[in-house]
């Protein structure tokens, strides 16, 4: 039975985090110094070295979510996806045990929360948990239907 749902929840994580991944993106990519800025805000690394990270992340995410989404290279953007939401979780956490009073920046512009706003950190924590969730799925399971890696290296059988 599995080997007949196992392509379809791997398409549903696929669209999943490709859907996720384009929209962080996406939201980020028209005003890169303000992604730089919510990088800086976590206040981990030197202001120069957060706004180059703040410059790049959007478009990765955004090749990441399209790899996703065309399903090319899917264990690989897996990879990244893994990566990228294992160090956001750590950045979250770290914010949130230093009591830094930000917006998390994952789909827009983060930065300092306005007077009298409190940051949601455990609620950003537990979605990017369920995000890495669906990463791991891929990474172990990367085959799902109408991916284009199916269609590159299926035999004649599976296509």
């Amino acid at each position: 039975m599995w080997d007949r749902a196992g392509p379809w929840a791997g398409l549903v994580a696929r669209l999943g985090l490709a859907g996720v991944w384009l929209y962080a993106g996406g939201t980020k990519v028209g005003d890169l110094a303000a992604s730089g800025r919510a990088v800086n805000a976590y206040q981990i690394m030197p202001f120069g070295v957060a706004q180059v990270i703040g410059a790049m992340l959007p478009l990765v995410e955004i090749v990441v979510g399209l790899l996703l989404l065309a399903g090319l290279a899917t264990r690989t953007a897996a990879a990244f996806s893994a990566l990228l939401l294992a160090v956001f979780i750590v950045g979250i956490a770290s914010a949130w045990a230093r009591g830094l009073q930000i917006d998390c920046g994952c789909f827009g512009s983060g930065g300092q929360l306005a007077s009298g706003e409190s940051p949601t950190y455990g609620w950003e924590i537990a979605r990017d948990i369920g995000f890495l969730i669906l990463a791991g799925y891929l990474l172990l399971r990367p085959d799902s239907r109408f991916s284009a890696d199916r269609r590159f290296t299926a035999g004649p059988a599976q296509r």
